[in-house]
C-alpha cells in the first residue's frame, strides 16, 4: 500500500509527458497543414483544400494501424477532429444542412466534417442544394434513406434538376428518446411532438406506452424539442443533440422499434472525387418504355460483376407513367470495369446521369 502513491505519481508524470508530446505533434501537424495550403494556393488560387478521398484514406489507415485499447472507430473520431481543426487553418469549410439546429442531419454533418466546420441550418432539402449551387457554402448534407422507413424522396427528386455532385456519405445510428422539460407533468402527457419519420420508427413503442397520446407531426425533431418548453402536458421524440440544445430530460431512451435503426446522409458539392480505394457510385438512369427495359439495365452490372447496393424507382418528370432509376453500386467511374459497364448502360438507356463517385462512409 505504501508504494501506491509513488506509483500513481509516476503514472501521472508519464501521462503529463505523453500529453506534452501529443501537443507537440498536433502543433507540428497543424504547421504542416498550413504549408500545404501555401503550396496549393501558389499553384492554384482557386485550389480546393478539402479532399474527401484523402481524408477517407487517412482514417482507414488509422483504423487499420490501431491496436487498442481504444476501439478503431473511437480512434478515427479523434483523428477526424484533429483533421477538422487543421483544415480550418487552411480554409474553414462551410456546410449547409437540413435544419433547424439540433437535427440528426446536423449531427451527421459534424460527424463527417468535425466540429471546426461552420455548419448552417436550412429549412428544406432544396434550400441545401441551392446554397451549394450558389457557392454560399462549400458542401451540403442531406438525408437519403433510413433503414426502417426507406428513401427520402425529396432528396432523390432534388438530384434530377441539380448539377451537384455526391462527394461522400455518412451513416448515422439513430437513437430516439422521449424528452420532457422541467415543467412537464410526466403523469399527464397527452401530446407528443416529432417528425413523421420518427413517429414511424417508434410506432410500436408508442402504441405500447402512450396509446392515447396525440401524435403531432412537425418539421423536425429539433422543432419538437423546442415546442415542449412551453407546454406542461407535452413530450417530444428527438435525439441527444436536441435534448442538450433545449435542456430537456430523457424519461425513456432508445425507443426506436429496431435497434439497428440507421440513416444514410449524402455530402453534396461541386467537385468530382478521385478514387480512394473503397468507393461507391450513384447514378440516375432513364430507360425507354419498352419490354425488358429493367433486364437490359441490370444485365451489364451482373456480367461485369459490379455489386449494386441500392435500386430505387421514381416517377419521371418527362411524362406520365415513365420512371427513372436511382442506383448505387460499389466502385468508381475511373475503374476500367465500371467504365465499361456504364458505357453499355448508356447505349441501352435513354439517359444516364452520374451523380458522383465517392468514398464509402468510414465513420
Amino acid at each position: 500500500m505504501s508504494e501506491s502513491p509513488v506509483n500513481l505519481d509516476e503514472l501521472r508524470n508519464r501521462i503529463d509527458a505523453i500529453d506534452s508530446e501529443i501537443l507537440r505533434l498536433i502543433s507540428e501537424r497543424a504547421m504542416c497543414a498550413q504549408t500545404v495550403a501555401q503550396v496549393k494556393t501558389a499553384d492554384d488560387p482557386q485550389a480546393v483544400f478539402y479532399r474527401p478521398e484523402r481524408e477517407a484514406q487517412v482514417l482507414r489507415r488509422i483504423m487499420a494501424l490501431n491496436t487498442g485499447p481504444l476501439d478503431s472507430e473511437e480512434m478515427a473520431r479523434l483523428f477526424r477532429e484533429i483533421m477538422s481543426a487543421c483544415l480550418a487553418l487552411e480554409q474553414p469549410v462551410k456546410v449547409a444542412y437540413l435544419g433547424p439546429e439540433g437535427t440528426f442531419t446536423q449531427q451527421a454533418a459534424l460527424k463527417h466534417f468535425g466540429e471546426s466546420a461552420k455548419s448552417l441550418p436550412m429549412a428544406a432539402i432544396d434550400e441545401v442544394f441551392r446554397e451549394v449551387e450558389a457557392g454560399a457554402v462549400n458542401y451540403g448534407v442531406v438525408p437519403v434513406e433510413n433503414s426502417t422507413e426507406g428513401v427520402v424522396n425529396h432528396t432523390l427528386d432534388s438530384f434530377m434538376d441539380s448539377s451537384m455532385k455526391i462527394c461522400g456519405e455518412v451513416v448515422l445510428r439513430i437513437h430516439h428518446h422521449l424528452l420532457v422539460s422541467s415543467t412537464t407533468r410526466q403523469d399527464k402527457i397527452s401530446r407528443i411532438y416529432s417528425h413523421p419519420q420518427s413517429f414511424a420508427q417508434c410506432r410500436k413503442w408508442l402504441d405500447a406506452h402512450y396509446p392515447q397520446a396525440e401524435r403531432v407531426p412537425v418539421s423536425s425533431n429539433a422543432e419538437a424539442a423546442r415546442l415542449i418548453k412551453t407546454e406542461w402536458h407535452s413530450a417530444a421524440i428527438a435525439g441527444d443533440m436536441a435534448a442538450k440544445l433545449y435542456g430537456l430530460d430523457r424519461i425513456a431512451e432508445k425507443i426506436e422499434d429496431r435497434p439497428d435503426n440507421s440513416t444514410r446522409f449524402l455530402i453534396i458539392g461541386h467537385e468530382d472525387v478521385p478514387m480512394s480505394g473503397d468507393d461507391k457510385t450513384s447514378l440516375v438512369v432513364a430507360m425507354r418504355n419498352q419490354p425488358g427495359a429493367l433486364h437490359d439495365l441490370l444485365e451489364p452490372f451482373h456480367r461485369h460483376q459490379i455489386d449494386m447496393t441500392r435500386l430505387e424507382t421514381r416517377p419521371s418528370r418527362t411524362g406520365a407513367w415513365n420512371y427513372v432509376f436511382f442506383i448505387d453500386f460499389k466502385g468508381h467511374v475511373d475503374q476500367p470495369e465500371v467504365a465499361a459497364m456504364l458505357e453499355e448502360v448508356r447505349v441501352r438507356s435513354a439517359e444516364v446521369k452520374v451523380l458522383g463517385s465517392y468514398p464509402q462512409g468510414v465513420l
